[in-house]
């Protein structure tokens, strides 16, 4: 399967199985219980030529925080065990993603040192079934998770479906990206000799 990972985190507000594989195609699998978040996961998954297997049982009755939250960090964390080294990647990713009257600005660093820039301001608080405000939490736990340097950035836009589709979508790209092998790299691209 390549560059893969099989997670399992099982809490009391969440259960939640993932297979993760970065050398894949861009085929998705996702039932999270909340529609619109399958949707920006499949977009993530085919955008990225990613391929995802994901189930979540969340405690929906509460409200969405625990389910899009835990499946960020299960997502870091299977980005994390499938680079495994990191050895030979290009580290670096980032990418300007334009969805209709939409510019995204996304940049990934694999450095080991998490950090999250997010400058999305959103005006509605939902969209379909999904909270908005939960976009932001759900990138914190990504890149906490899978330790990782992760600015996300509107540009332009006005309508908050095309916005954070066009969030996850260019995080999809700079991933990619930045997961990619180069020939030139031997061991990984840092002078400390490790990520």
């Amino acid at each position: 399967m390549g560059r893969s990972a099989v997670i399992s985190r099982i809490t009391k507000e969440t259960d939640i199985q993932m297979k993760f594989n970065i050398d894949g195609s861009g085929i998705a699998n996702i039932h999270t219980g909340i529609g619109f978040l399958d949707h920006m996961l499949n977009s993530f998954a085919r955008h990225g030529f990613f391929d995802l297997e994901l189930t979540v049982k969340g405690d929906l009755e509460v409200d969405t925080h625990h389910t899009i939250e835990d499946t960020g960090i299960v997502l870091g964390a299977a980005i994390k065990e499938a680079l495994g080294d990191k050895k030979s990647i290009k580290r670096y990713g980032n990418i300007i993603l334009p969805m209709d009257e939409t510019l995204i600005l996304c940049a990934v660093d694999l450095s080991g040192r998490p950090y999250l820039g997010f400058e999305v301001p959103l005006t509605a608080e939902r969209v379909g079934d999904f909270e908005t405000e939960m976009v932001k939490e759900f990138f914190y736990a990504v890149s906490y998770s899978a330790e990782m340097n992760l600015h996300i950035r509107k540009l332009s836009g006005d309508n908050n479906h095309h916005i954070i589709e066009g969030v996850f979508k260019a995080f999809a790209k700079a991933l990619d990206d930045a997961t990619l092998p180069d020939p030139r790299i031997t061991g990984v691209l840092s002078t400390k000799g490790t990520l």
